[in-house]
């Protein structure tokens, strides 16, 4: 008989007493027999729900077997060894200014000297962040770095998920001894930050669901995805929470320890074969720090690669871990187990006082008291090594189970791990395809995400519209029906390049709506959750029913109370042109989020380029006055064309007048004559040309006025066609600033 069992899952008692999980579990020890399949993980965890409940009254719901292939599969994988020998990997900095001789610290023979910092370069102005590292990690266990700040905790972890530059980092990581693939980590790893990056408006259920739709296989029906949503509810302790909003500052959710786990659930929904995580515990309450570990626990158990980095560990999270590493300056000066600890410090001549309850602490606290020191940490790096090199070493060999690296990440996933779109064919050349699903269905699942979070902020909207309603009753009540004189005429002209401007500034908006995602997006794409185009795609689509809704409610507000002309047609191409305008702002808006990372500075290049483009729009000064050397910010403007569309529009008809005999003479010193005289004045100016021109002889129609502004290049439908072309061409830079920006990988 075989007997099975979890370790560390109750918490600790009250009294400080850690609680003894082998005691307990004796009595709910899990028996099979020796011939039969091993049990699952969801069996391991609904015999750890029951005794969590019967010892610390914990109500959260039993976890529930999910069955996602055969039934007679065993989803236990075959081991995992994530070995990483030699990483270094250092990076330059900014060399600080030479002190003058006089003012060096002198040695006793008057030469002078300077400090130097171990991992520092003085000659070549690089930084070592870390050095010489090596180290294994199991499936099962968990790995935990440890350090101060800056001793090189995250970079370990980034260099072991493959988050710096292949040219910048030297030495090996290898999984069961053979080199991982970069493709190939990105479907089998996942990578929780340290930020909790998630949708505030989406419940928890819901933020795990849009998980599961983007790195379960395609394969899987609705309803399988479902019952691992629900499954890994249950595993994450979050029943109780599953129905609530993540939340933000202005709208109340979950709990930070609640956070966290979700953050964590989303990265694990398909149960990679490793899991990094950065810190998972900064910013949380004891208690809190101890659950998200007791559920990293589970998840190593259930046939994982846990890799976390950690500040310092309180007491009853450090039973929990299986193996350390501990970080000074990028260099190890302990690897191995926790209990193993004492006898190592012992060993080094500072043995831990024996009332000392978190051996952590005694190590970290001796680290930095070593680094103060002339010295520094070099002794106790020099004797971890010779410790590493003659006691308590384990390493892995490749003939342990005969199967090399693909072959056992093929028989892992048909004994259950759930690998985006895994096939089970281990001669395949691709074990994985590079994304879980197609660009539609991706597409389809990131519009109605970000539909879901946008509907549940209508604020948001509403105070969009009513800017534009705003903006749009005030240039009604301004330009109340304008007549056809010749200030007419002026303030029509005066309208248009308000109103198109206006437009644009009010997509400023849309700014800030990326930069709220942008790690967001980092993350799900750094493994492949989806594609890039297919992201583009969909957030273009999605901005699109509210741009029509503004288009219309700004071209209602204005057209019929300015009296513009053109009848039912000519509203229908305000409106259109309106809506290409809103539409090519909102993309060169967007896409400027995508190259600056930082909001105020992308309102103020925002503000900028729209004042540039309205002041070579031909409204301020004509294209004939413009000199040559700037003709050509005149064609990049995006406010030019819609500008020229509207003028056309309103002017285009030969049969209007707007210049009638005598008021040729307004806007002049003559215009303050009285009418008799200016008529007597147009029948001399008529001797003299030779032609009658009397005081209802038109005398500047529409055409005029357009020829006059020097709109003579495109017609009104090529001006809109340009302006929507302009649209597409600003989404297209925002995929390239997005696929070259988003490589996610230190340098």
């Amino acid at each position: 008989m075989s007997r099975f069992v979890t370790g560390n899952i109750p918490p600790a008692r009250d009294n400080g007493e850690v609680f003894d999980w082998r005691q307990t579990m004796e009595d709910e020890e899990l028996t099979v027999s020796s011939s039969g399949p091993s049990p699952t993980l969801g069996h391991l965890l609904k015999c750890v729900g029951d005794v969590r409940k019967e010892v610390t009254g914990d109500e959260t719901p039993v976890h529930q077997v999910l069955e996602m292939g055969e039934a007679n599969m065993e989803p236990r994988s075959l081991p995992f060894v994530l070995s990483f020998t030699n990483l270094t990997y250092s990076v330059n900095v900014r060399r600080k200014m030479a002190l003058p001789a006089i003012f060096r610290r002198t040695n006793q023979l008057g030469v002078a000297t300077a400090d130097h910092i171990p991992g520092e370069s003085m000659l070549t102005g690089t930084k070592t962040l870390l050095n010489d590292i090596s180290g294994e990690a199991r499936d099962g266990e968990i790995l935990a770095v440890l350090g101060a700040s800056g001793s090189g905790k995250s970079t370990l972890i980034d260099a072991l998920a493959n988050r710096i530059a292949k040219g910048s980092l030297k030495g090996a990581v290898t999984l069961n001894g053979e080199a991982l693939e970069s493709r190939l980590l990105k479907v089998i790893s996942a990578y929780v930050m340290q930020d909790d990056l998630l949708y505030p408006m989406l419940t928890v259920e819901e933020t795990l669901m849009f998980a599961a739709e983007f790195r379960l296989p395609r394969t899987l029906s609705k309803s399988k995805k479902k019952a691992r949503v629900e499954a890994l509810i249950d595993q994450l302790g979050l029943r109780n929470a599953a129905k609530t909003v993540i939340g933000d500052e202005g709208h109340r959710g979950v709990s930070g320890g609640e956070r966290r786990r979700v953050s964590i659930g989303i990265d694990i929904i398909h149960d990679p074969i490793i899991l990094f995580l950065d810190e998972p515990t900064s910013g949380l309450d004891s208690t809190s720090a101890f659950m998200v570990v007791k559920v990293l626990q589970r998840i190593a158990q259930s046939g994982s690669i846990v890799i976390m980095s950690v500040h310092q560990p309180s007491y009853r999270i450090l039973g929990l871990l299986d193996r350390l590493i501990f970080l000074s300056r990028g260099q190890t000066v302990y690897s191995g187990p926790p209990m193993n600890l004492p006898l190592f410090f012992a060993e080094f001549g500072h043995p831990i006082p024996p009332d000392n309850e978190n051996r952590t602490e005694f190590a970290l606290d001796l680290i930095r008291e070593l680094e103060g020191s002339p010295g520094g940490t070099k002794s106790l790096v020099e004797f971890n090594k010779q410790w590493q090199s003659t006691k308590h070493t384990r390493s892995y060999e490749a003939g342990t189970n005969g199967l090399s690296m693909k072959e056992a990440i093929s028989a892992s996933i048909s004994k259950g791990k759930l690998v985006s779109g895994a096939t089970n064919d281990a001669s395949s050349t691709s074990l994985v395809p590079t994304f879980a699903n197609s660009f539609w269905v991706e597409m389809a699942v990131l519009s109605k995400r970000s539909i879901t979070n946008s509907r549940r902020m209508p604020e948001l909207f509403g105070i969009r519209l009513g800017a534009v309603l705003i903006t749009g009753f005030i240039l009604a009540t301004i330009y109340w029906q304008l007549d056809n004189s010749p200030k007419g005429a002026q303030e029509r002209l005066g309208f248009f390049a308000f109103a198109m401007s206006t437009t644009f500034y009010t997509c400023a908006d849309a700014l800030p709506v990326f930069l709220q995602e942008r790690y967001i997006f980092l993350r799900e794409t750094a493994y492949n959750a989806y594609r890039r185009s297919s992201y583009v795609l969909s957030h273009s689509l999605t901005s699109l029913p509210a741009l029509i809704f503004l288009s219309f409610a700004f071209a209602a507000t204005t057209f019929f109370a300015v009296g513009l002309d053109g009848g039912l047609s000519g509203f229908l191409f305000y409106f259109l042109i309106i809506f290409a305008s809103f539409w090519a702002g909102n993309s060169f808006v967007t896409f400027l989020s995508g190259v600056v990372p930082h909001v105020m500075l992308g309102y103020t290049i925002v503000v900028a380029l729209l004042a540039y483009f309205l002041l070579f729009s031909g409204f301020f000064i004509n294209r004939n006055r413009i000199p040559s050397y700037w003709i050509w910010f005149h064609y990049v403007s995006l406010v030019k064309y819609p500008y020229e569309g509207v003028l056309q529009n309103e002017f285009n008809d030969p049969a209007k007048c707007y210049v009638r005999g005598v008021q040729i003479f307004d806007n002049t010193p003559l215009g303050a004559v009285s009418q008799a005289m200016k008529v007597k004045l147009l029948k001399s100016l008529s001797n003299t040309l030779g032609m009658e021109i009397t005081s209802s002889t038109c005398v500047t129609t529409g055409v005029d006025i357009l020829k006059q502004q020097g709109i003579t290049d495109l017609s009104k439908w090529n001006c809109l066609w340009v302006t929507v072309a302009w649209g597409f061409f600003f989404r297209i830079l925002f995929y390239f600033a997005l696929l070259m920006g988003s490589k996610n990988k230190r340098s």
